[in-house]
């Protein structure tokens, strides 16, 4: 899939480098659930298994060939959230100096205009920290509605309640 600046496209061993260098900020990690990588090897690591989905893509810009960032869909997971039947989990990330520049919200525009065109999935349900405000405007953007709030436990995050504001985009 293409937009006017990215490229996004399948997860390869050889972005172990590259992912590691943005995925080991903690900030990234952070404000998208997961702990930091420690290492170039757990980059691959995360490429051969997380990220090996025919619904999970590289988010590469086209000016530099380098991925920068995921998006992807996957069935609901039980985090208490309150899917639908068939609905699917829409999430993405982008490396932190490429923030506030329009990418996450181009490249979840793509993979929305790919599941229209491609799939019979009814709707999509994404979310985000309340802390990750940011997140929640790429949604909207994107047509996302909020639709509710709940609070989770975060072992990587020192076990502290983190609440979560949920959006739904209907197709």
């Amino acid at each position: 899939m293409e937009t006017e600046r990215l490229t996004l496209r399948p997860w390869l061993d050889t972005d172990a480098d590259a992912l590691f260098r943005y995925a080991s900020e903690p900030d990234i990690g952070n404000q998208a659930g997961w702990p930091p990588h420690k290492s170039v090897d757990e980059s691959r690591e995360i490429i051969r298994t997380v990220f090996n989905s025919p619904t999970v893509w590289a988010i590469v810009l086209k000016e530099t060939g380098e991925p920068i960032g995921s998006v992807g869909y996957m069935e609901s997971f039980d985090l208490n959230i309150p899917a639908r039947p068939g609905e699917a989990m829409a999430g993405y990330w982008v490396a932190k100096p490429y923030w506030n520049n329009g990418i996450c919200t181009e490249a979840l525009a793509e993979m929305i205009r790919h599941i229209r065109e491609t799939t019979q999935i009814p709707s999509l349900i994404c979310c985000h920290f309340t802390d990750n405000p940011a997140s929640g405007r790429v949604m909207e953007k994107c047509g996302f509605i909020p639709t509710g709030e709940i609070s989770i436990d975060e072992n990587q995050h020192g076990g502290k309640n983190r609440p979560m504001r949920i959006l739904r985009l209907e197709f």
